[in-house]
Formats: structure tokens, sequence, C-alpha cells
């Protein structure tokens, strides 16, 4: 897949000045250093720097701190002693305000409102899980961004390759043109032959323009998704003979079967997991939490009595409302068994686009095999053809039928390269695996 081609070999002289001309261009004033110092190390960056950049953007990402601490949170107060916070109760008596005879009262108090039966160990449990759900979330959030990078990345790879070839044919066109004027003049051909080579060249200026033009279109969508800024600037452009592939994944699980540990269905898992937790709490609360009070009190009659000092023992224990408790439980079983169904249909999913991946791989692949041996065999009958035309054997038709089947030939061979490379990427997605 990452054999070197005829165009790299053309181009590879430029190499040194392609890779000056982008970081010069990415060193500007202003843009981001992360950015400044990717534009320097690559001219065309890994898959996994621009999914890292990506990532770091999103709005899961930059949360993810703060929700990490509210689970913890909820989590150490599920474990705590008492339903809810301790309260602290001060009560005062006096009749300064009406007889004044000095009758005076003042009690100190606390409440503890306690849990109700198997409720503390449901609640851990819930608190748990909805850790297991962040943790999910953030997953499948991860490989969803990385689906964007990965489309977004190859399209790029495919103007720069589509670029490249313009370039490619512009140049040969514009040399073509010129032997034929030459010729022209000194009456080996016709001005027909010379409106034949300014016309082929006209149409390489073309197709340059419109590679330009898609470059430019897949450079924006890469810096809308990553946040590095790049320019497009065809001079800078060299074909990346390696394509920075990702490697192709070893196939542990037997077709048709889902791996366990993919993000899109550990995420319905966890969610699932979490609401028969939450069932299984609201089947024991079915009323609000009974409360302890204990409470102690210092009063006296008038101003000749002494203070005496008691202590108060309570407990309050609301009734239980069988109408609130039947819709709350409902709601929780609703939840779980919806939870449930989106758990098996994640799975069915994920194994039919794993098992659908794995086939456009192979199929990509002896594409691409077939579209090298053909650019391979195109290449040596352009030389053919170049020879005999300079020699006067060939006409000018033919030798721009020629011409135009290499390029195309090559154009397919690149591309073909790509989309192996796209499709792997495309199978490690399938299988939950982030670029590498």
């Amino acid at each position: 897949m990452h054999r070197r081609n005829s165009l790299l070999s053309r181009h590879r002289p430029h190499a040194v000045f392609a890779i000056t001309c982008m970081a010069v261009i990415f060193g500007l004033p202003g843009q981001p250093a992360t950015a400044q110092t990717m534009a320097q190390q690559h001219q065309s960056f890994s898959l996994k720097e621009a999914f890292d950049s990506a990532w770091s953007r999103q709005p899961e990402a930059r949360s993810l701190s703060a929700r990490e601490e509210a689970g913890t949170a909820r989590r150490e107060a599920a474990s705590s002693l008492t339903a809810e916070p301790v309260a602290l109760e001060i009560l005062s008596k006096t009749d300064r305000l009406n007889r004044n005879q000095g009758s005076r009262e003042y009690e100190v108090g606390i409440a503890l409102p306690l849990w109700l039966p198997g409720e503390r160990s449901r609640s851990i449990a819930l608190a748990e899980a909805e850790i297991q759900t962040l943790s999910a979330k953030v997953a499948a959030a991860r490989l969803r961004t990385a689906a964007s990078v990965r489309e977004a990345y190859w399209s790029w790879q495919r103007a720069i390759i589509e670029l490249a070839l313009a370039r490619d044919r512009l140049d040969s066109a514009r040399a073509l043109a010129t032997d034929v004027a030459r010729r022209v003049h000194a009456g080996d051909l016709s001005r027909a032959d010379q409106h034949q080579a300014d016309g082929n060249l006209a149409a390489a200026e073309s197709a340059f323009a419109e590679s330009q033009a898609l470059l430019a279109a897949t450079q924006q969508q890469m810096r809308q998704i990553t946040g590095i800024p790049l320019q497009p600037n065809p001079d800078a452009i060299v074909a990346d003979a390696s394509l920075r592939a990702e490697t192709l994944p070893r196939i542990k699980t037997p077709a048709g079967s889902p791996e366990n540990t993919h993000p899109d269905i550990v995420d319905p898992a966890a969610q699932a997991e979490a609401a028969r937790r939450a069932a299984d709490l609201a089947r024991v609360q079915t009323r609000a939490n009974p409360e302890l009070t204990l409470s102690t009190s210092r009063e006296r009659g008038d101003f000749a009595d002494r203070y005496q000092q008691t202590i108060t023992v309570g407990l309050r224990i609301p009734f239980g409302s069988g109408a609130r408790h039947r819709s709350k439980n409902a709601q929780a079983l609703a939840e779980a068994l919806e939870a449930d169904t989106q758990l098996l249909l994640a799975e069915e999913r994920v194994a039919a686009e794993s098992e659908a991946a794995r086939q456009r791989v192979e199929s990509a692949r002896l594409v691409a095999d077939a579209a090298n041996k053909r650019a391979r065999l195109a290449r040596e009958t352009r030389g053919f053809f170049e020879k005999s035309f300079r020699a006067g054997e060939t006409d000018l038709p033919t030798r721009l039928r020629i011409e135009l089947e290499a390029i195309e030939a090559e154009r397919q061979a690149q591309r073909t390269q790509i989309d192996y490379a796209a499709s792997i990427s495309a199978l490690r997605q399938a299988m939950g695996l982030l670029p590498e």
C-alpha cells in the first residue's frame, strides 16, 4: 500500500523546500503554539495528532474533570451515615416581652435523617453505576470525534494527492506544448497539432485550479474540526507516500460477534446497569426518610426557680404514598427496559458494521493491487510512446490519448491507496478503536 511511485520520485528534490514553506506558513504570529509545533514537525501531520487536537476542543473533554468530581461527590454522599446532612436546631423561649417573671427555656438539638432499609447500599450501587456511565459516555464521545476526524483527514489526503497529480499533469502538458510548438516552428507538425497541445494544457490548468479549490475546502474542514490552522499553498504540497495509515487490527472475535469493549456497546450497557440500579433504589424508597432527633433543654419557671435540664429523644416517621411510589417505580422500570433494548440494538448494529468494514478492507486491497498494476503498465506504455513520438513514428492525438490514460491510471492508483488506508480506519472505527 505504501510503495513509492513515480510521482513521489519526481517531487522528492523539492520535499525540503516544501516542508520549509509549510513551517513558515504555520509559524505566522497569532497562531496557537501547539499548531505551530505540529506544523514545524509535520508538513502532513498524523491522524492521531489530528484526533488529539480535535478531542481537546470537545465539550465532553473540557467538562470531564468537573463531571468526575460530581460523580465522586455523589458516591461520598451515598456512603455517608445519614440520608441527608445532619441539621442543628436551637430554640429559646422567654416571657420578657409580657410578664417578665423570669421564665426561660433554651433547647439545642440535632436532627439525623435515617436511611430506609436497603436504601444506603442501593444508593452506593447507583452512584458507582453513574460513574461507570460517565466513563462510557466519554469513550463513546471520543469514538464519535474519531469518526469525524477520520472522514475529514482522508478527504484532505485525497485532495493532497489530487493536487499533486494535477501539478504533475500540468508540468507534463507544458513540456509537451513547448515541444509541439518547437516542432511546429520547425515544420515537423501542423498548426492543428499546436491547437491540440494548447487545448491539453488548458485542460490541465483547469484541473489544477479545481484541485486547488478542493484542497482549500478540505483544509478548512480540517481546521474546523481540529483547530489546526491550515492554508492552501500548492507549492508546499508534496504527496505523502506512507499516508500515515493506521495498522490493520487483528480480528479477535468471530464474524458477527461484537467486541464487548466497543464504546458503542459499553455506553448503552452502562446506561442499562444504571437504570437497573435506579429501579432497585426506587423499590425501597416507599416513603420519605425518617428522622431521629436528639435534644437537650435548660429551663426555669421564674426568677426564684433554679434551671432544670432535660434530654429529649424523638423519631419522625413519614407516611408512605402508594401512588407516588408506583409512579416513580414504574418510571425507573421503563427506563431500564428502554436501556436494555438499546443495548441489544447496539450489539446488532456494531456486529453488522464490523463485518461490512472487514469486507470493504479486503475489497479495497484487491482494487488497490489492480490499480497499481494498471498504473505500472500505463507508465511503461507512456515511455514507449514518448520515444515513438519524438522519433516521429506516432501522431499527436495518439500521444495525448496515451498521456491521459497514464495520468488517469496514476490517479486511480493513488486514490485506491488512500481508499485502502481509509477502509482500515473505517474498520478500526467499526471495532471501536481510536486513531493511532
